[in-house]
């Protein structure tokens, strides 16, 4: 019998992608997602195949599966700001009332568990490159502290299941990840050029651009992802591209990509946005021999092409 892994979240982004990598590693999926975020339309290619199982489930309710379960991954959750802006009390509910859940699960299972968590964790960080070992600097109160405590809180109740009950833990810290499948409207950086180098309309760059992030294509995330699922690890380990872009760089290049005649036009800064964002990525290399392989421009070229062949499917389909 293969073994089987409960992947909340499975039908977003990040976890159809995990979904993928799992069963091509010889295990059973189990998906459980409410779709508030998430699209069947990421896991439709897995109608039929035996080894997995959709359930239209909100994982902040109690959770119940028969039979063994190997693992726990536990990725529902909103994760741009457009989404925890408009749901910001079921942002904070999945991170709390569904990673109890989650772990209530695992622990009654004797599963192994992975929580996934965020570079916001970091907030506005006053120290750059961020190590695991700092503690960030957040806004407990601003807009987007709805997702950034939510994932804190997450941490911390990982970590009382791992001392507490002995629960297999692990906490992987995520990075700016982009690749296809991300929605069209997804609101951040690289969706949002992307969507607007396509249909002709201006890119929007908040500020002047010079704030940095980190970009890593997904499927180099989600070798780090299952690694350090496979490991003995417990403490927080980041997984993301250390090779940092400016915001107007970005645009720039996607705009080349595209072959646009879109402008590049600058709004203002939206609160608490991150100044730097730039993982240290130590831990992985020495403990999981992880680090990034897809160069950054050909990621942008496989997402732009995954984007223009469905804005074509979407005009067709009108």
């Amino acid at each position: 019998m293969k073994q089987r892994v409960l992947v909340t979240g499975g039908a977003g982004f990040l976890g159809s992608h995990l979904t993928d990598r799992l069963l091509a590693e010889g295990f059973s999926v189990v998906c459980m997602d409410n779709l508030i975020t998430g699209s069947t339309d990421n896991i439709a290619h897995l109608a039929g195949n035996r080894d997995y199982q959709f359930i239209h489930h909100d994982v902040s309710e109690f959770i119940y599966l028969d039979g063994p379960v190997y693992a726990v991954v536990h990725f529902a959750s909103p994760a741009s700001p457009l989404d925890y802006h408009e749901l910001p009390i079921q942002t904070l509910k999945v991170g709390s009332l569904g990673t109890h859940k989650a772990l209530g699960f695992a622990k009654a299972k004797g599963a192994r568990f992975l929580i996934a968590s965020t570079s916001e964790v970091y907030g506005d960080p006053l120290v750059h490159p961020q190590p695991e070992s700092y503690w960030g600097n957040v806004n407990p109160v601003g807009p987007r502290g709805v997702y950034d405590e939510a994932k804190r809180f997450s941490e911390a109740m990982t970590m009382a299941y791992h001392r507490v009950h002995g629960v297999d833990t692990k906490i992987v810290r995520i990075f700016n990840t982009f690749g296809p499948r991300m929605r069209l409207n997804d609101g951040r950086a690289i969706p949002n050029f992307m969507m607007q180098s396509l249909t002709d309309k201006p890119i929007t760059v908040f500020g002047d651009g010079s704030q940095t992030r980190s970009f890593c294509f997904v499927s180099d995330l989600i070798d780090g992802i299952f690694r350090l699922l496979q490991s003995d690890l417990h403490d927080p380990v980041n997984i993301g591209n250390p090779l940092e872009w400016t915001l107007l760089q970005m645009a720039e290049a996607i705009r080349e990509i595209s072959g646009t005649g879109s402008q590049i036009v600058h709004k203002p800064l939206p609160v608490d946005d991150p100044k730097v964002r730039q993982p240290d990525i130590t831990r992985a290399k020495a403990e999981l021999g992880w680090e990034p392989r897809v160069d950054l421009n050909e990621g942008l070229r496989q997402t732009m092409e995954d984007f223009r062949r469905r804005i074509e499917l979407e005009k067709v389909g009108a």
